[in-house]
């Protein structure tokens, strides 16, 4: 399965560029990268983003494609699944993401054949910066972004989804879904320098 890094965000909270912050001598994303191609279910890592931020990316050593809809994650997910077929889809700032737990999604992915499969918290919010797509999850897509709904939980949600109940899994899996918003998410990157 082809694993696809959104890549469209505009790092708001971080006050700068965030998937290019230098981390111990690497851009954030890189870690990212490295960690989903780590996965033995991830043959290929493809970057999307917008047309503007293309040129950012182009060292990375991975394929970048464009998201021309412009209207945030649902908008990448469109993307990946015109482009690329089946995808596991992860946030670039997620630099901790668990092989296992990918290899664990994507295996789940193939034995119930859904249209999504999407890590679950108990109190029902849903991870769907960090799950495996169909593309038959495509006309769910197109319907809520003609009716200009950008929400992607509604889309998981009215799709046939496999949810991966996120309580039931090892401990250490769930700093895969650790995410950095500010320069104080850092200290918690287990990457990053402890200084």
């Amino acid at each position: 399965m082809i694993g696809v890094i959104l890549a469209g965000g505009k790092s708001n909270r971080f006050g700068e560029e965030k998937l290019l912050y230098n981390v111990n001598g690497k851009a954030l994303i890189a870690y990212t990268i490295e960690r989903l191609l780590k996965s033995k279910s991830i043959e290929e890592v493809v970057i999307i983003t917008l047309q503007e931020r293309k040129d950012k990316f182009k060292d990375l050593g991975v394929r970048i494609l464009i998201d021309k809809l412009e209207i945030g994650p649902i908008g990448g997910i469109y993307t990946a699944l015109v482009k690329l077929g089946d995808v596991f889809i992860a946030a670039g700032d997620m630099p901790n993401i668990n092989p296992e737990f990918v290899n664990y999604i994507i295996k789940e992915f193939h034995k119930f054949r859904p249209m999504a499969c999407v890590p679950l918290w108990a109190n029902g919010y849903l991870e769907p910066l960090h799950a495996a797509y169909s593309q038959e999850f495509l006309p769910v897509l197109e319907n809520q972004i003609k009716k200009g709904e950008y929400m992607l939980g509604k889309a998981i949600r009215n799709a046939k989804t496999c949810y991966i109940q996120i309580e039931s899994l090892p401990l250490e899996w769930r700093e895969s879904l650790f995410n950095i918003n500010t320069k104080r998410d850092l200290k918690k990157f287990k990457g990053a320098s402890r200084e």
